[in-house]
């Protein structure tokens, strides 16, 4: 009898006495049969591996391939231990295809479309976010070396890699999922993980309306600013839904515009026929042949753009995008860090001061001010739900200071039982000069939008 079959049988010989030390000797065996359970799947990877012609395995098709490949490892369990019951032999086959496919133990993770976020801070502690609540996962890696094959192989698929000399790494994975990784020695513990799940089907607007997450009045607002062609802000804390937001708005963009997309690790989905994805490339490993975001704004000017839309502004291109909006490019998009729309304000006036020139504060306002025209603050509330706190319109200068009015809102009245956030979307009864400019591009807005009222309760 192997190694495996007398750990796992080890488990059904505890007596029943409930002591404290048959309770140890079933914890013992459980260890043991985890333990020779990983034995065994490395010995049939590692013959797999070896089984494998790689030359004519590059002409299968994926679906054929891991078709083969179960038949392989099914007969590798069968020499190996033919002792194991069919739960057992399928757990391990499945495992042994995802150590060569896929991301190994991260596989089953990825396959739970109730996880958001998975965060893995070193190879034993893997935590995972289900409709907004953290939770320790039972998934695990062997070692740290495990956890840096799974790495490398995200990463080299994007063309990206991580090492001791490049130990921080932006990536995303064959679904649109954000991976970032930072491994040793900045990371003292092993390897670290953040994977920000975004999903082959990314958010509809129906989906976002019914979580909540905004009213069909200010989904309405938004078609009607981007049709018009206004320029729109997105700012929000980490995980507010900036991205997802982004997305869903950019599905009202019509067909027949040409459109470049600028990402550090490119994560939007848009469903237009006509666009142009760019990334960023980080330094080679002699620090030289970086492109940075604000390069490939300066260079999607000269590639006859209708719309540019920027990931994420962090640093010196938010000029080059003000100014790309100035310039005749109306109707583009982008996403900053802010917690209001204030100090989304503020954020782009450093932002241009990070591009090495000395403005008068006076002149970044008034880019700012006739650049941008609505500011949609998103945030993450209490208890996980993603609202949109406000739509605001930038309306103008007043001597130095940037004239604003909020449009909508959401106003937060308390927490309930689970500890969630509640509150109420409301109509501030302010009417939005661009309204002549969505109406002049032939859209027509109901005439009681804008009407003071409570637009809906949670």
């Amino acid at each position: 009898m192997s190694r495996l079959s007398r750990g796992l049988t080890g488990l059904g010989s505890i007596s029943r006495h409930g002591s404290s030390a048959s309770q140890s000797v079933a914890a013992n065996d459980r260890m043991q049969a985890n333990k020779t359970f990983e034995e065994l799947k490395r010995v049939i990877h590692s013959k797999l591996i070896d089984k494998l012609d790689l030359s004519k395995v590059s002409d299968l098709e994926a679906d054929t391939l891991r078709r083969e490949i179960r038949l392989v490892v099914e007969r590798l369990c069968d020499t190996e231990n033919p002792l194991l019951n069919r739960m057992e032999r399928e757990r391990l086959v499945e495992e042994v295809l995802d150590e060569t496919f896929g991301f190994g133990p991260l596989e089953m993770l990825l396959k739970d479309p109730t996880i958001s976020d998975i965060l893995i801070n070193g190879p034993n502690k893997i935590y995972v976010e289900r409709r907004g609540k953290m939770e320790k996962s039972d998934v695990k890696f062997r070692d740290n070396d495990h956890l840096m094959q799974i790495i490398d192989r995200i990463v080299s698929k994007v063309g990206r890699r991580v090492d001791e000399t490049s130990p921080m790494v932006d990536a995303r994975l064959p679904d649109g999922s954000r991976f970032n990784a930072i491994i040793p020695p900045l990371a003292l513990d092993g390897a670290s993980v953040s994977i920000r799940r975004f999903g082959s089907n990314p958010l509809k607007l129906e989906d976002l309306l019914n979580y909540k997450a905004f009213t069909p009045e200010m989904a309405m607002l938004m078609e009607a600013c981007i049709k018009a062609r206004l320029n729109i802000v997105i700012s929000g804390g980490t995980g507010s839904g900036k991205t997802t937001l982004l997305n869903t708005l950019s599905s009202f963009i019509p067909h027949d515009e040409r459109i470049i997309t600028i990402e550090d690790a490119a994560e939007l989905q848009l469903q237009q026929d006509h666009v142009v994805r760019l990334e960023t490339r980080p330094p080679n490993i002699e620090g030289k042949g970086a492109v940075t975001t604000r390069d490939l704004v300066r260079n999607a000017l000269r590639m006859r753009p209708e719309r540019i839309i920027i990931g994420e502004c962090r640093g010196p291109e938010a000029l080059d995008m003000l100014q790309a909006m100035n310039t005749g490019h109306a109707g583009s998009m982008t996403t900053l860090h802010a917690n209001s729309p204030r100090d989304a304000q503020a954020r782009l006036e450093t932002m241009i001061m990070m591009a090495g020139f000395e403005l008068p504060v006076r002149a970044m306002r008034q880019q700012i001010a006739s650049a941008v025209d609505v500011i949609i603050q998103a945030n993450r509330l209490q208890g996980g739900p993603r609202k949109i706190l406000s739509i605001t319109e930038v309306m103008g200068m007043e001597q130095d200071i940037i004239v604003m009015q909020e449009i909508f809102r959401y106003r937060q009245m308390g927490i309930d039982q689970n500890g969630r956030a509640v509150g109420q979307f409301e109509a501030t009864g302010v009417r939005p000069g661009f309204v002549n400019r969505i109406e002049a591009a032939g859209i027509k807005l109901p005439s009681n939008l804008f009407q003071e009222r409570v637009l809906l309760r949670d």
